[in-house]
This record gives C-alpha cells, sequence and structure tokens, in this order.
C-alpha cells in the first residue's frame, strides 16, 4: 500500500526523471565515470578493488547528476564541472563506507556491504583514501570558493554522522535535532553539489544561493523519503534491510510523530525497543503497525513533499529550459520513491 499522499507537484516523477537527466548530460556523466575509475586506483591493490565494489554497487550518481546540470543550467560549457562532480561522488561514496561500519550494516544497494566483504578496518581506511582523492581534486580545480563549499560540506556531514551517534537511542531527541542531523548527513552534499555549478559557471551569488537551496530541501526531502520507507519498503526495492534503523535504534522522523502521538503503553515500547535495544522478532512489524495507527509515514511523506515544493520554488530564479525541467522532476523522483 502506497505511502504517499496524491502529488500535488508539477513536476512528473519516477525512474524517467532520472533517466532524462541522465540523458541530458550523458557526455558530461561518462566522461565522469572515467574520471571515477581512474581516480580510485591505486598500487595498493585491496584500495581498488574495495573502491570497486561500492561503486559498482549499482549507485544512481544522483550528486554528481546534480553538479552536471546544476553547471549547465548556469550556461558552463567548460569542463571542470565534470572533474568536480567526481569529487562529489568520491565524499558521498567515502561516508558510505564509513556508515556502514558504524552501522554494523550488511546490505548496500541490495548487495553485500564493503565492511562486510572485506571488514571494518580496510573500510575506514578505503573511505580515507577516497575523501583524500575527493581534496586533489579540489585543489586541482584550484577555486578557493569551491573549495570552501565542499570542504565545509565534508565537515558538516561529519558533524551530522556524530550528532546521529549521539541522539541515537534517546526518544527524548527533538524535530529540530533530528532536522539538524538530516541537514548535515544529507542534506549538506546536496547543497554542495548544486550550488558550484552555479561557482564554476560564475553566476552571481544569487543564483549559487538558489542553487544552494534547491540542493538543500532536495536533500531534506530525500532523507524524509528514505526514513519512511525503512519502514515500509521492500527490501529488493530499498537496497538494504527494511528495518535496518529500527534495529540500530535511530531516531526518525516517523518515530517521533509515532512517539509523540501515542499513549504512554506506546511510548514504553518505543522506549524498550529503540533506547534498550530490547528486541523480539515481533517488534519490527509492531512499530509498523504503531508508524501506521498515527500516520507517521504518510506524514513523514508529507512533509517531505513540503521541502520538495520548496526545492521547486528555488529553480525559479532561472529561466525555463531543459537542464531546469529535469532538476525539477527530479524533486518528484525523488518523493515518489514512497510509492
Amino acid at each position: 500500500m502506497p505511502i504517499a499522499s496524491p502529488d500535488r507537484m508539477a513536476a512528473s516523477g519516477g525512474e524517467d526523471a532520472l533517466t532524462a537527466l541522465t540523458e541530458l548530460v550523458r557526455a558530461d556523466l561518462e566522461a565522469c565515470n572515467r574520471l571515477i575509475v581512474e581516480r580510485m586506483q591505486s598500487p595498493v591493490a585491496l584500495i581498488p578493488q574495495l573502491a570497486a565494489h561500492i561503486v559498482a554497487a549499482g549507485g544512481k550518481r544522483l550528486r554528481p547528476l546534480l553538479t552536471l546540470a546544476a553547471a549547465r543550467l548556469c550556461g558552463y560549457r567548460g569542463m571542470r564541472h565534470v572533474a568536480l562532480a567526481a569529487c562529489v561522488e568520491f565524499i558521498h561514496t567515502a561516508t558510505l563506507l564509513h556508515d556502514d561500519v558504524v552501522d554494523e550494516s550488511a546490505l548496500r544497494r541490495g548487495q553485500a556491504s564493503a565492511n562486510a566483504l572485506f571488514g571494518n578496518k580496510p573500510s575506514v581506511l578505503v573511505g580515507d583514501f577516497l575523501f583524500a582523492r575527493a581534496f586533489q581534486l579540489m585543489v586541482e580545480d584550484g577555486n578557493l570558493e569551491v573549495l570552501g563549499i565542499l570542504s565545509a560540506a565534508a565537515a558538516t556531514i561529519a558533524e551530522g554522522e556524530v550528532l546521529q551517534l549521539v541522539t541515537q537511542n534517546d526518544t527524548t531527541t527533538t524535530e529540530a535535532q533530528y532536522l539538524q542531523v538530516v541537514e548535515g548527513k544529507t542534506a549538506a552534499l546536496f547543497a554542495a553539489a548544486t550550488r558550484i555549478g552555479a561557482v564554476v559557471a560564475d553566476r552571481p551569488a544569487a543564483e549559487a544561493e538558489a542553487l544552494d537551496a534547491y540542493g538543500r530541501n532536495l536533500g531534506i526531502a530525500f532523507q524524509l523519503v528514505d526514513d519512511a520507507l525503512d519502514y515500509a519498503a521492500e527490501q529488493e526495492r530499498l537496497g538494504k534491510t527494511v528495518g535496518d534503523d529500527f534495529r540500530e535504534g535511530k531516531i526518525t522522523l516517523p518515530v517521533l510523530l509515532a512517539f509523540d502521538r501515542g499513549d504512554e503503553a506506546e511510548r514504553g515500547f518505543w522506549r524498550r525497543v529503540l533506547e534498550e535495544r530490547s528486541q523480539a522478532e515481533t517488534d519490527l512489524a509492531a512499530a509498523q503497525a504503531l508508524l501506521e495507527r498515527h500516520g507517521a509515514l504518510r506524514d513523514t511523506v508529507e512533509r517531505a513533499r513540503r521541502y520538495g515544493d520548496e526545492a521547486l520554488a528555488a529553480l525559479a530564479a532561472f529561466p525555463e529550459g531543459k537542464e531546469r525541467q529535469a532538476l525539477a522532476d527530479i524533486v518528484a523522483f525523488c518523493i515518489d520513491r514512497a510509492r
């Protein structure tokens, strides 16, 4: 049963939107992919072996696609954005490697995670290697503003992950704290990925701010939907084990809504399973039933739609065209995953 309410957005969604965006920047994306393969090479054989595993795991390359499309939206016709898109993907991939170790995840995009195959220590160290490669690409670009944007995003991502660790298993976490985690661990890189498109094109600050707002709101919407899907999607569709957030005791918006709307017995349930980590085999199904009872998944996706509307509004700063339409359609794509 879909957890999304009827789509009120003007933009169309679904896989067609991702396909359209990919086709629009296909030549740039192919150049970006070649650079990614080239830069993850190392004479230390385990590094390209492990890096290739996660890079080949079937990611949609959404963040680098956003960089490529944002630069074209701003009229850029050079090639700097290709290396910066690769840089964005390296930062993202490095965080995935580290996250899977922290979360003890066995699956990544439906396949065995790198830490499950290679172990925790190699995963952390190869993640460090990919961060280093990202910074090499930034330095080679030579633009201090770009370096500032991407290095700040890398620091913010780490802060978001640490804050999530601090709030994990704590049902007194507030929505404000939860959103701070989301803005750090997810939205910061979306915002940086789109903002640098305006910087390489040497566009006015107002356009850079508009693309920052687009990326940031899109990133928040994306994470909200992810958090809803963890309790609602089939494992094959989600690309990870359903209920991972539940088993790890993560405090996400669906949980916060159900906790706030529940009675004391229900809150006791959440404290037991999330704070005490005392979980029986039937507890995930019980949690899903509580989320359904209180409309927590539905309202989480509705909240994502509001952020999606903000992302669409930010695109109004740019003239109509194929790039703007493709970026608008990606908003619906990110939210329609909840169907």
